[in-house]
């Protein structure tokens, strides 16, 4: 056997594998808790900076705008700096920017480090997988993808507990610079263990097809993120920004089928198992983060829970993700597409109990709802990386994980907006269908045993009405939330029949 013949992973002795594993898990877990630790400190930040909540939001914004950019762009940078020097500077960058998020002084410099933060950081996710994969045989990667699958999730479910404690303890500083310390560990791990691999010769960027695919994933995302709060289609800037989308991805498609040497290579579309991932990938997306984001708004704002009550019942979620990622290292052996079945099966169950969730639902139901929605998407992390990548070519690996990512990363955003936008308008139309029943002819209304303090005939009583079925509705528009969060889980269900699995 030629020295070119041998695959990367047999160069590493188990002890080197178990390094790299820890290292950019280390470095993942970091990154990924950053997507949402800024959240719960928002409002700190509006008062910081004097800055209306319009203008605050750019804080979140502009860093998932940067990491959608930068995201696509890792395989080539990997082709033309290596893996090792991409990973430095990546954690190098992200320590750097972090630091400065948290000395900046006005609102202006923060979001010019937060797009910062999201470039630096945004290679360092799809490129460990990248490196994982390609330390580990293929025998083996079950187990390690389920110890570096609980970074890719798990940082993102603490992260708005983590941030809540440091906001309330210290102040809003503190959850950029708790981050620096330990992204200054994770590089000097990276410049011990993360080895140099990846290079071409002089790779060529296609330039045409990397601005049409930002511009179009920039329009996507500020779409996604800005459409609720200024009434989508009623708004001239969201109207403008899905022409400029729709023209730029048409553009960049019709680019790459017909360039020789395009930004996303097509081959990589020519792997049914890696096309079917993807699919599943991005429903991974939409199932995964939801709850995190519908759930806190819901218990605080009408069951009143206290935020430690609500940060606990998040660490039940948490819990089940450790569980999950448990089970699937120890399920290698089986058919992937039952592991994958389990864990959406799990996911839509726990749907299913908060499609009827109601104002008098105990507290340890919510937790173990939190706990088989944890389970379940820990369990299916493991084997969708290894349907996705099965057969896909070691040197497509940097530039698929990219993709992969990608793909989760929008997935969480479109269902995210798509959830809050069911329980808004729901809610109003729940609202005006409940408002008529409060009139003079409702025999209901001239019983005071019913009524209580709701007296239609007060100004105090028609504002106490007003408030209950207000209530009511968001509590209404929160289950068709769920409603169709569980939808979506079991809807991906049979698309799992059409992977094919490599006999052994």
């Amino acid at each position: 056997m030629t020295a070119t013949s041998i695959p990367i992973y047999a160069t590493f002795t188990p002890l080197q594998r178990t390094l790299v594993l820890i290292t950019v898990s280390t470095c993942t877990a970091l990154y990924a808790l950053t997507l949402t630790v800024v959240n719960v400190v928002l409002p700190q930040l509006q008062g910081a900076f004097s800055a209306t909540p319009d203008q605050i939001a750019w804080v979140v914004t502009l860093n998932i705008v940067a990491t959608a950019v930068v995201t696509p762009a890792t395989g080539w940078l990997v082709s033309r700096f290596g893996q090792r020097n991409v990973m430095i500077w990546a954690v190098g960058g992200f320590a750097a920017s972090s630091l400065l998020c948290a000395l900046a002084d006005t609102l202006g410099a923060l979001l010019f480090y937060r797009v910062l933060q999201g470039g630096f950081g945004a290679p360092t996710v799809p490129l460990s997988q990248a490196i994982l994969l390609a330390a580990y045989p293929r025998e083996q990667r079950a187990k390690a993808q389920g110890f570096f699958g609980m970074a890719v999730v798990i940082g993102p479910a603490v992260g708005p507990v983590l941030g809540g404690y440091l906001a309330e303890e210290y102040n809003w500083r503190y959850v950029f610079l708790f981050i620096v310390p330990l992204a200054l560990v994770a590089l000097s791990a990276v410049l011990v263990v993360v080895r140099d691999s990846g290079r071409e010769h002089k790779p060529r960027l296609d330039w045409t097809g990397f601005l049409t695919l930002s511009v179009a994933l920039t329009a996507m995302q500020l779409i996604m993120d800005r459409g609720e709060r200024l009434d989508w289609l009623e708004s001239v800037e969201i109207v403008s920004l899905i022409l400029l989308m729709c023209v730029s991805f048409y553009m960049f498609v019709a680019h790459t089928v017909t360039h020789d040497n395009p930004f996303i290579s097509p081959s990589l579309f020519l792997d049914r198992n890696y096309n079917l991932g993807l699919l599943v990938v991005f429903a991974y997306g939409m199932l995964n983060f939801t709850p995190i984001v519908l759930l806190p708004a819901l218990l605080q704002d009408l069951k009143g829970y206290p935020d430690a009550l609500i940060g606990q019942l998040l660490a039940m979620r948490g819990a089940g993700l450790v569980v999950g990622f448990f089970i699937a290292g120890r399920m290698g052996r089986f058919d992937p597409r039952v592991g994958l079945m389990l864990g959406l099966g799990l996911i839509g169950a726990s749907g299913v109990a908060l499609t009827s969730i109601e104002f008098n639902m105990p507290v340890h139901v919510l937790a173990w709802t939190g706990i088989v929605q944890g389970i379940g998407c820990g369990i299916m992390w493991v084997p969708l990386t290894i349907v996705t990548f099965a057969t896909l070519p070691e040197r497509l690996l940097p530039q698929g994980s990219a993709i992969f990512h990608l793909l989760r990363n929008f997935g969480t955003s479109i269902f995210v907006s798509l959830s809050v936008m069911l329980v808004v308008r729901t809610a109003k139309l729940n609202y005006s269908d409940m408002t008529e029943y409060v009139n003079p002819y409702n025999e209901i209304l001239k019983l005071p045993g019913v009524l209580g303090a709701w007296n239609p005939d007060s100004v105090r009583g028609l504002a106490a009405i007003g408030g209950e079925i207000d209530r009511q509705a968001r509590m209404i528009g929160y289950g068709n939330a769920f409603l169709l969060y569980t939808v979506a889980a079991f809807a991906i269900i049979p698309l799992l029949l059409l992977i094919r699995v490599r006999q052994r």
